[in-house]
């Protein structure tokens, strides 16, 4: 017996729309551990491997292991009929021939469910070995997503290269020529580039807030005697508490224009002491610099990990269908030994999706 039950049926959705095009049909591996798929593309020069955990789930049950074979083309029509968000549960009988989905909606009482025959897919499971790969770029998946479908439009391959100068994406096209060099992005200089600014920019309002008090003092020279009659005053400003309104509404009226500009200077004063008034404008401005914090809680820069020169050739058609898992996570692993097939590597919440690439050599 299988049951599991996903927070949001987008998820499965996303999934396929990524697969559907490199594999028709697949097993689901179902254990106590798991989802597992793996299945190659047609020409054997693609892989693709897919898990999602039993964590990942809502509720999960597996009693023995078992492969569901599914048309992932008639999958993906019954997926559409589901909302995004919708609950989304599998399930499946000890050697049953269907395959049931429920899709439950989170604001109505809506629960719709649907049956898809299972199919009997004689495959084999493939053991990819543990590489150590000699470069391993991570960067985020939308910046390769838009790499590799611009390159796409020039020619039908592209050459990857990974050097100390970083990585570098070259195509070449009958009509046009490109390439994109991406370079190691040190995080830990930028945030300190970050600081400094931000030290910068302190130190600019301090100035800022300097000069203004300067040239307070300077607009009138009785300021300085009417701040220093404030200050002596100020013990009884701050037992009568309540009363200051009272008194400054009496004063005003009574004493005329000199008692306001008193007022005026007791209000200036107010926001020089705690000089806390210049700190709420700080934190203003902190939050013009949310983008900057938005884009720290977004994808990382380029990282670069090297122990080789690297420099492989591979099909852009693969490498788009690839590119459209770029919904399922906002960073993406590119993993690559000379003479060895490309890891590409999305890792998400509830597991990951990797695709292996056999490099083009010569004019293959």
């Amino acid at each position: 017996m299988l049951e599991a039950k996903l927070n949001e049926a987008g998820i499965l959705k996303r999934l396929l729309d990524a697969i559907k095009e490199l594999v028709a049909d697949a097993n689901f591996e179902c254990n106590d551990e798991g989802i597992n798929l793996q299945a190659m593309d047609n020409s054997h020069v693609a892989l693709v491997s897919v898990k999602l955990n039993a964590t990942g789930f809502k509720r999960y049950r597996c009693d023995r292991p078992m492969p569901l074979g599914v048309n992932l083309t008639s999958l993906t029509k019954v997926l559409k009929c589901a909302k995004d968000d919708d609950l989304c549960t599998l399930s499946a009988a000890d050697d049953a021939d269907v395959l049931s989905l429920t899709y439950e909606a989170r604001n109505t009482d809506r629960i719709a469910e649907y049956d898809m025959k299972l199919m009997d897919i004689d495959s084999d499971t493939l053991g990819i070995p543990d590489t150590d790969y000699d470069a391993r770029v991570t960067m985020p998946s939308s910046e390769f997503s838009r790499i590799v479908r611009d390159l796409s439009q020039l020619g039908e391959s592209v050459r990857i290269e990974v050097s100390k100068e970083g990585v570098r994406f070259a195509s070449e096209g009958e009509a046009a020529n490109g390439n994109i060099l991406l370079r190691h992005t040190d995080t830990s200089g930028v945030n300190g580039k970050k600081g400094d600014s931000s030290k910068v920019k302190k130190e600019g309002d301090e100035e800022e807030e300097e000069a203004e008090d300067v040239d307070e003092e300077d607009e009138d020279g009785e300021k300085k005697i009417k701040k220093e009659k404030v200050k002596k005053e100020e013990g009884e400003d701050v037992e009568m508490n309540g009363e200051d309104e009272d008194d400054g509404e009496f004063k005003a009226e009574s004493e005329g224009e000199e008692e306001q500009d008193d007022d005026s200077s007791s209000k200036k004063r107010k926001k020089a002491p705690g000089k806390a008034a210049a700190k709420p404008a700080k934190k203003a401005k902190k939050g013009k610099s949310k983008d900057g914090e938005d884009e720290e809680d977004a994808p990382d820069g380029v990282r670069i990990e090297m122990n080789q020169h690297v420099n492989l050739t591979f099909s852009l058609k693969y490498l788009v269908n690839f590119s459209k898992s770029s919904s399922l996570s906002s960073n993406v692993q590119l993993m690559m030994s000379n003479d060895v097939p490309l890891l590409v590597s999305y890792d998400f919440n509830q597991g990951f999706i990797r695709y292996y690439l056999a490099p083009k050599i010569g004019d293959d």
